[in-house]
């Protein structure tokens, strides 16, 4: 074993691509940066995540929407071709090598350090390396804590004889199971359930609460859930599971009801937890395994001088990798201009602040139909005492929706804040409503009055004429 020392002005442990973007933004501000990345760099998204899950699930979009079409819904009619879904997610997923991260990294003038990365102390971490070397890595500035999230597995008696699917094996997989149980009602647990049915599995779905997508507008889970029945998906609402065991290659599943159901594996999506119980965190005062609290500009609070900073899932302010590179930006940029003397303007929208994260998070559910979804939910805009009017439409009445097929399914709400009359929320429920989301980002990020929304002239006919239709509805 062999011990070195290196010293830069920013470290980065983890390499995703919030990681990779704080590097880099950090790079761009002239300072020296180092990732520390014990798996592949990358990270989950690259992998095990967002690029293998889409991968999987765009044929099932795909075929979808082209059943709908006259003179297509016959050529689509049969069964997905298994081999080729699961080729093109391996492709998609680089068969899990990282030598283009490595190159891209490389071409930013970002080094790497490969092995387990741990804080030791003030501006200090140790890295134990594949080797079995340490090297002790020092930052004149910054070190940013990038490691994501986990699956968080609920305390289920036999769980640890099960070897259970996470998010990881379900995006990796490379066999069909006859029946998958799938757990939870959230954003994972909906896609896996949509893309591993239309490849063959038979699934069903235990789901805690009386809806699926519960945090989103109660709208969008009901037709995800009309979509997933149609499929051949068995969906159990209050439904928990309360023991569980692998027999004869079999895993049984004891319910909350008495029931048993049995499957030939089992993907628990039931949360995510923090990636943080072996970082160190005990040794500058924090407490392993827990959320890291920062402010707006992604210092840590409770940490003096100010020098740790936490980006990503780590935070959990929101776990979505297009809002974790957001706040790599954001954190790259303010950790170059502290270290450089510059002024920071972390007033909200300002350049370093995340004003975002509270205000206007994107997301896209990719199911059949699509969910998508930014800024407040009804019910949250109740909680925060604002006066909001809720504007609905109906997909299916904008005329760009008929060339999806006669028998479109969706539906819009736009939250008006009454007292501003600007967008504060927007949801979506609909063949090909992902493609709208930026749009509503726009509004509602950008705070636009409607006086001058009504301006923004949709094309015809597109899908975004549901713009014009729900500005009309809050006109009366």
């Amino acid at each position: 074993m062999t011990e070195t020392t290196r010293t830069y002005d920013v470290i980065v442990i983890g390499g995703g691509p919030v990681g990779e973007n704080v590097a880099e933004r950090a790079r761009a501000a002239g300072l020296t940066a180092v990732i520390v990345e014990r798996e592949l760099l990358g990270g989950e998204c690259s992998f095990w995540a967002c690029d293998p899950s889409k991968a999987l699930l765009r044929p099932v979009v795909a075929r979808a929407d082209a059943s709908r079409i006259p003179g297509l819904d016959p050529a689509v009619a049969g069964p997905l071709d298994v081999e080729a879904v699961l080729a093109h997610r391996d492709r998609m997923s680089s068969y899990w090598k990282d030598e283009d991260q490595v190159d891209w990294l490389n071409s930013v003038s970002v080094d790497l350090v490969r092995g387990h990365g741990r804080l030791t102390g003030s501006k200090q971490v140790a890295v134990q390396t594949p080797e079995g070397d340490t090297i002790a890595l020092t930052a004149r500035h910054a070190v940013a804590i990038s490691t994501g999230s986990r699956a968080a597995l609920p305390p289920i008696p036999g769980l640890d004889t099960v070897r259970p699917w996470t998010s990881r094996e379900a995006t990796s997989a490379d066999q069909v199971p006859g029946r998958l149980g799938v757990v939870g009602g959230g954003v994972v647990a909906v896609e896996m359930a949509t893309a591993w049915q239309a490849l063959g599995s038979q699934v069903t779905m235990l789901v805690r609460e009386q809806g699926l997508l519960d945090r989103m507008e109660p709208f969008a889970g009901e037709l995800v859930t009309d979509g997933l029945r149609a499929a051949g998906v068995d969906i159990r609402f209050d439904t928990t599971v309360t023991a569980l065991a692998r027999e004869n290659g079999e895993v049984r599943m004891t319910l909350s009801d008495g029931g048993q159901l049995a499957a030939d594996e089992i993907l628990l999506a039931t949360g995510r937890a923090p990636q943080t119980r072996d970082v160190g965190l005990e040794t500058v005062g924090l407490t392993p395994g827990s959320w890291l609290t920062v402010d707006d500009t992604f210092r840590v609070t409770g940490v003096e001088g100010g020098w740790l900073y936490a980006v990503g899932d780590v935070n959990g302010r929101a776990l979505m990798t297009h809002q974790g590179k957001y706040q790599a930006r954001i954190a790259g940029a303010v950790i170059g201009a502290r270290a450089n003397g510059e002024p920071v303007d972390d007033a909200p929208w300002g350049a370093h602040a995340a004003t975002a994260d509270h205000a206007a998070v994107p997301q896209v559910v990719f199911t059949t139909p699509e969910v998508a979804a930014v800024g407040l939910t009804s019910r949250e805009a109740e909680q925060s005492g604002r006066r909001i009017e809720v504007v609905d439409y109906d997909l299916a009445h904008v005329a760009g929706a008929h060339q999806y097929g006669a028998d479109y399914r969706g539906w819009a709400r736009m939250l008006v804040d009454t007292d501003r009359d600007t967008v504060v929320g927007v949801t979506f429920a609909g063949p090909g409503v992902g493609e709208l989301v930026h749009s509503a980002t726009i509004a509602v990020a950008g705070e636009v009055p409607l006086d001058r929304l009504w301006h923004a002239v949709p094309a015809f006919p597109t899908l975004g004429e549901v713009w014009l239709r729900l500005l009309e509805t809050h006109r009366g």
